[in-house]
């Protein structure tokens, strides 16, 4: 089914201009130096949307020189109407659906697989990642990489200017080519432009389709040695119970890392007195599901290199889930100290993780390992291994051991130029306890999935199974005991004569999930009805809902022994409606209303987002989830508010606000942080976090914390 019909398309070339020693680029934005008239120029962007193939209605042109130790580009993008340019965004790593943007992967091993992600705006916002294509492509923009990048407006549009060190990159330094792409919109019309992969089911997310950049040569890291120490100074009230007085505390700590690029290909890494008090809240949820969430991760130690250690991330085994180490229910477990190496030798991909934590409490430190082994066969496939291993001081539990295997076979010229994918994976895990005498397929999880990732046609089939003892210990795990099978096929194609409509869309969704003796416990069918993309930028989809559970014990909905649903079968129908406005207005939002029975009754469900940006920098977005469940053992609502501001001064400064309540736990929580970035990669964080409690008729304290952290990076 992988063997292809070969076609092939001429990519674009650029090649760079290594600076003389006389020529330095003064970083302002401005390409008025002499040296630019020399150096190449990639232009021809093409149309991805709305008219495929098309030349960009704005066009751009990017140009490339480097020294022994940065990577520069010169970027002008031409505008008719420079008074138009949409621009809203300062923060680093702000979504820029709203913004004029113009974004470049570098593919430093030129290998179509795996690349370095930028971006910026009209004001000079710093956006950054790490892509990797497997079962589709995902970038972890959690990643922040030491760069800069200046910007100025004429009246001929605007100009970025990017300087990118090579110590902020691993390359293979005998490759004297890499893979480049380039992609721009313009805001106001909706227009998506690339210079190479412009097809709609390409992308600057497919590194397969990127164009080439040469002529590198003699380029270095330096010494490769990068420190990054920090002092934390925090001070806490906080109490268990409303009616006794808060305790206080005061501490001062100090850390940090130490890194050291092994090679240019290869980075090793320490850590010690590890503290992510700057890290962000998690969003608030009301969980009225049988089964736990995951909650992302955001503490930057883990971030970095998250990429390689992904096992088959569309079908989410997840043998190794980092919020495993040094959390417990949320709650932060001390870590003494840990170690990283990320990087890759020869051809294959390589990640390692030791960390020790301390005791906390009742809780005994731990050991976690964690090791990843990725490995590429032919042009775009891979075939990887994962290990973990967790033991807890003490006798009290044996070591737990997980071990894993999966293959990604991926083909960009199926039928000649389409993507197609095929996953398959394996995971199983030692006995959790002395006396637990379970098979291995009981500790496992295994399956397959077909991925036919095109426009406008997209499909998919997966297949899995989940044993019924599997718990991988540094791993995370909803539901176990289950066979899955779920197919979903979309049809979206453009208007292209249309003046009002973008796009149409259709997607039928089906999930049978089956208990190990194949008897159906969940069946779910959705089906996207109608979905309309306007030529606005405003999005409209109805769908039709049905679901189908087995339920096998007493569901507890609320955990407090309110509500409680036996055991049975359950057939549910209903529909949803979600609407989405252009993100680049100043005033808009989403909002989705569901309407569907649930259990012995029916549930309508309503999730809304307003965003506001009266002024550039100011960000504010308040979210509201509602439920309103009608049961035959009696009838609740449930609130949530979230309240998401920001203010940014410059790219290096800001001021973010985050308050959460819901009328479940009657929790009231703030999340103040205050960044300035002196200079990439030395920053000062000042974080305050209040937390209150409903207690009879009124609201107490419960946690009052207020911490400053410094960090600073010296580069060697």
């Amino acid at each position: 089914m992988l063997s292809p019909i070969l076609w092939a398309q001429e990519k674009g070339e650029i090649k760079a201009y290594r600076l003389k020693v006389n020529e330095s680029p003064v970083m302002d934005g401005r390409l008025d130096e002499s040296f630019w008239k020399q150096v190449n120029t990639a232009t021809s962007f093409r149309q991805q949307e709305p008219l495929e193939g098309q030349l960009a209605t704005e066009q751009t042109a990017v140009q490339v020189a480097f020294d022994e130790k940065n990577l520069y580009l010169g970027v002008r993008m031409y505008d008719s109407e420079p008074g138009n340019i949409k621009a809203y965004q300062r923060r680093r790593d702000a979504d820029l659906a709203t913004d004029d943007f113009f974004a470049l992967i570098l593919d430093t091993y030129d290998d179509q697989r795996s690349a370095f992600y930028f971006e910026t705006n009209p004001l000079g916002m710093m956006g950054d990642g790490i892509l990797r294509t497997g079962q589709g492509a995902q970038i972890n923009r959690d990643w922040n990489g030491i760069w800069r990048v200046w910007v100025s407006k004429d009246d001929k549009g605007w100009v970025a200017e990017f300087r990118i060190p090579f110590m902020t990159l691993n390359f293979n330094p005998n490759n004297e080519t890499w893979g480049i792409n380039f992609l721009r919109t313009i805001r106001r019309k909706n227009e998506i432009t690339l210079w190479e992969g412009y097809k709609r089911n390409q992308g600057i997310e497919r590194p397969q389709d990127a164009g080439k950049l040469t002529g590198l040569s003699q380029i270095n890291q330096g010494l490769g040695l990068e420190a990054i120490p920090y002092a934390i100074a925090s001070r806490s009230q906080t109490r268990i119970d409303p009616e006794i007085p808060m305790g206080q505390e005061s501490t001062f700590n100090a850390g940090g890392e130490l890194n050291y690029n092994i090679n240019p290909n290869l980075k090793a890494g320490i850590t010690i007195n590890t503290d992510f008090a700057e890290a962000e809240v998690d969003d608030r949820q009301v969980n009225l599901t049988r089964f736990p969430i995951l909650l992302p991760e955001r503490r930057d130690f883990f971030l970095q290199g998250a990429n390689i250690f992904q096992f088959a991330p569309s079908s989410n085994p997840n043998p190794y889930f980092s919020r495993r180490i040094g959390l417990q229910e949320g709650r932060a477990i001390p870590i003494r100290y840990g170690g990283r190496l990320i990087g890759r030798v020869n051809n294959t991909d390589i990640g390692m993780i030791h960390v020790k934590t301390g005791e906390a409490e009742a809780l005994p430190g731990e050991n976690f390992t964690v090791a990843r082994v990725l490995q590429n066969i032919s042009s775009e496939s891979t075939v990887g291994a994962i290990y973990t291993r967790r033991e807890t001081e003490g006798d009290s539990l044996p070591v737990r051991e997980t071990f894993g295997a999966d293959i990604s076979l991926s083909t960009s010229r199926f039928l000649g130029n389409k993507n197609f994918q095929f996953e398959t994976f394996f995971v199983g895990h030692t006995p959790s306890f002395f006396n637990d005498s379970s098979s291995l397929m009981d500790r496992s999880v295994r399956g397959f999935r077909f991925n036919f990732p095109n426009q406008p046609w997209d499909a998919h089939v997966s297949y899995r199974e989940f044993g019924i003892q599997y718990n991988p210990a540094v791993g995370f795990v909803p539901r176990v005991g289950f066979r899955r099978l779920q197919p979903t096929i979309t049809y979206n194609p453009l208007m292209e004569r249309s003046k009002v409509l973008r796009e149409i869309s259709w997607e039928y969704d089906f999930e049978y999930l089956m208990m190990m003796n194949w008897e159906p416990a969940t069946v779910n069918h959705e089906i996207r009805v109608l979905g309309l993309r306007f030529e606005s930028g405003d999005i409209l989809n109805f769908s039709a809902l049905h679901n189908y559970e087995f339920l096998d014990y007493t569901f507890d909905i609320l955990r407090d022994g309110t509500y409680l649903i036996p055991e049975g079968r359950y057939q549910n129908r209903g529909y949803s409606i979600e609407a989405i406005s252009a993100p680049f207005r100043k005033i808009g939002g989403s909002a989705t209303w569901t309407n569907i029975g649930f259990w012995t009754g029916r549930q309508s469900n309503l999730e809304a987002d307003i965003f506001m940006r009266p002024i550039v920098g100011l960000n504010m977005t308040l979210s509201y989830i509602y439920s309103k469940v009608d049961l035959e053992q009696g009838n609740f609502k449930t609130h949530l508010v979230r309240l998401n501001s920001s203010y940014d001064f410059s790219p290096w400064v800001s001021i973010n606000f985050n308050i959460q309540y819901d009328n479940v736990t009657e929790r009231l929580g703030t999340n103040s942080r205050f960044i300035w970035i002196i200079n990439p990669g030395k920053t000062l964080f000042i974080v305050h976090n209040h937390n209150w409690q409903r207690f009879m008729d009124r609201i107490r304290p419960m946690e009052i914390q207020s911490t400053i952290k410094l960090a600073y990076t010296f580069r060697f």
